[in-house]
């Protein structure tokens, strides 16, 4: 066991800003739209979802004009606060996928196996600065009762000398390697590149506009802004953890907040300890699992665990620090790394993710087929929503695809209850969940009703 003050004085002197974002590279901010403006496509939110819609857009007519608005900076929300997993998964994995769509899993994955090398080449076409690397993820088992599981799924089972080898941690059983799944990335510098190159193709950007309102006027969306106004043709709202501008989704996501711990760099002797000359990324099998990685310049990032729900569904900044999970993170990765005792965290800090009850994106569209939507990711977004950029552009244009006919696409998850319901049944759920880690994956008679009604709660 890590000792308390010695973790305590791991994190102390973090700062509570996200590593990504925390570097002189950061663009200056664009713009505020001011007055009134039309345009034929209006994308509310330039995160992943609103940049891929975006670049998506040009790719299928460069003549249609774009106009993408935010209402902070590109990658100042999740974009630039998550791990940098871009996974080919949709379905927030394989597991969730064939129990909620058994019959179409297998399209589904190949489809998001399509969706991620159609990034890469997207990264390799546009010379894309974001550290790319198809480095595949390494699965790993810390209780005994994890084993069997990771040997009966796919990809490549480790015994606990192999996994090792691969990384070495005194707690781990053993462990898949699937090779080809998942990619690394910067994710701010993904999003800035993104931005940069819906830009050179005549992409309007204007940061720091919220959009407040939205009301359809004949055959036009009117966006009220809070500077101006936007008249649109066809609008896609990608606002993610946000609140919703449709009033029918605000019982359908909420907001969850996940935390994130970067260390110092290693130095050769520490890296030479731990191994992970491949460089994957890592996740534990557990209901509340970490995920960590190694950065570009060999610092651990460690994030996970636990997803944080506060009454009333908000996003607030104030939520993004939280010194109770931070200290938790280091005492779990001092726990899996005992080796590195004394090493530092640098960074610490925290963002909403926007999830729903089936913990994958679900879309629609509204005002009679002007508007659509792509929300509720779970936290899989940065692969997912270049697929839901194309998902939102399918459903505009009004014409069936093998995207539109999937059920996955045609179906909308249940909704979650309103307060106080919400907040009491997603801390029963946490409650469970951690639970159940403790009781060799037992799910208590609690889980096991959600798994019925086919709802739930994750990280």
């Amino acid at each position: 066991m890590a000792d308390d003050r010695q973790v305590a004085a791991s994190w102390a002197a973090a700062a509570r800003t996200s590593y990504w974002l925390d570097t002189p590279h950061r663009p200056a901010p664009r713009a505020a739209l001011s007055g009134s403006v039309s345009t034929d496509l209006a994308v509310i939110g330039a995160g992943y979802t609103g940049l891929w819609t975006a670049l998506r857009a040009k790719d299928r007519d460069p003549a249609r004009d774009v106009l993408l608005i935010d209402a902070e900076r590109i990658g100042g929300a999740a974009s630039g606060r998550n791990g940098g997993f871009c996974a080919a998964s949709l379905t927030h994995g394989e597991s969730n996928g064939r129990t909620r769509f058994p019959d179409e899993y297998e399209q589904l994955h190949r489809l998001g196996l399509q969706n991620l090398d159609d990034i890469e080449k997207a990264v390799q076409h546009h010379a894309i600065d974001c550290d790319f690397r198809r480095t595949g993820d390494l699965l790993v088992a810390t209780e005994p009762y994890q084993v069997e599981g990771l040997r009966a799924a796919g990809g490549e089972f480790l015994d606990a000398t192999a996994v090792r080898r691969e990384l070495n941690s005194p707690t781990y059983l053993a462990g898949r390697w699937e090779r080809t799944g998942v990619a690394l990335v910067d994710p701010a510098r993904l999003a800035w590149g993104l931005a940069d190159v819906v830009e050179r193709l005549g992409v309007r950007i204007a940061e720091h506009t919220p959009a407040l309102d939205l009301r359809r006027d004949g055959e036009t969306i009117v966006v009220r802004t809070g500077s101006g106004t936007v008249r649109a043709r066809q609008v896609a709202l990608a606002t993610n953890a946000y609140q919703p501008l449709l009033r029918r989704l605000r019982l359908h996501i909420v907001p969850v907040y996940d935390h994130v711990l970067v260390t110092e760099p290693l130095a050769a002797d520490q890296l030479r300890g731990i191994g992970w000359r491949n460089r994957q990324g890592v996740g534990d099998a557990g209901n509340q699992f970490h995920y960590y990685r190694l950065t570009a310049d060999d610092r651990i990032l460690w994030g996970g665990y636990d997803a944080i729900y506060h009454f009333g569904r908000r996003v607030r900044p104030r939520h993004d620090d939280s010194p109770i999970t931070s200290h938790t993170l280091a005492r779990h990765f001092f726990e899996t790394f005992p080796q590195l005792a004394g090493l530092r965290f640098t960074h610490a800090w925290g963002g909403a993710i926007d999830t729903c009850t089936r913990f994958c994106p679900f879309f629609g569209t509204a005002m009679r087929g002007r508007v659509t939507y792509a929300l509720g990711y779970t936290g899989l977004g940065v692969g997912a929503s270049r697929f839901g950029a194309d998902v939102m552009l399918d459903l505009l244009e009004g014409r069936p695809t093998e995207r539109t006919e999937l059920e996955f696409v045609r179906r909308r998850p249940l909704p979650f209850p309103p307060e106080p319901f919400a907040y009491a049944g997603i801390q029963a759920t946490r409650w469970s969940l951690a639970r159940a880690d403790r009781n060799e994956g037992r799910r208590n008679l609690w889980l096991r009703t959600l798994d019925r009604f086919g709802l739930g709660f994750d990280s």
